[in-house]
């Protein structure tokens, strides 16, 4: 199955391993999940998809819980993100950037940690679909090919 995933995927591969905190394993089951980033049409579809959408847990007005992760995605998927996060958060500016401004915030590192899956994801989905290569120092992170 790798060797399918890497004849079929390899210009798709290179692209996500260019991304700071992705590497060649995580590219590889990034495209075996989400089937080559063709299943989806958004990143927050994908996001969804992955469980890393916040819940409000909220009835009336007298039951306020915390807000979480949906955690209903795909469970290996999240793992991965959240390992890779900790490379993220050193070698990625926008996601260091985050991770920074939410623990400046008050924010707990894990929630943060969770913030720099969701971003990871999200550049992964814009370097996959329009087929551009990541660069740091563009605005949005992402440049034509």
């Amino acid at each position: 199955m790798l060797i399918l995933v890497k004849l079929k995927h390899q210009d798709l591969l290179t692209r996500l391993r260019t991304i700071p905190g992705i590497g060649s394993k995580t590219a590889i089951m990034l495209v075996v999940f989400t089937g080559g980033f063709d299943r989806f049409t958004s990143a927050s579809e994908l996001c969804s998809y992955a469980g890393l959408t916040p819940v409000i847990r909220q009835s009336g007005s007298s039951v306020k819980g915390r807000p979480r992760i949906s955690k209903m995605g795909n469970q290996k998927l999240r793992n991965l993100l959240f390992m890779c996060s900790f490379n993220a958060c050193k070698y990625n500016k926008a996601c260091r950037e985050i991770y920074e401004r939410l623990v400046a915030k008050g924010k707990s590192k894990k929630l943060a940690l969770i913030a720099v899956c969701n971003k990871l994801l999200k550049q992964a989905f814009a370097i996959a679909k329009p087929g551009l290569i990541y660069d740091d120092a563009y605005r949005s992170t992402l440049v034509k090919n």
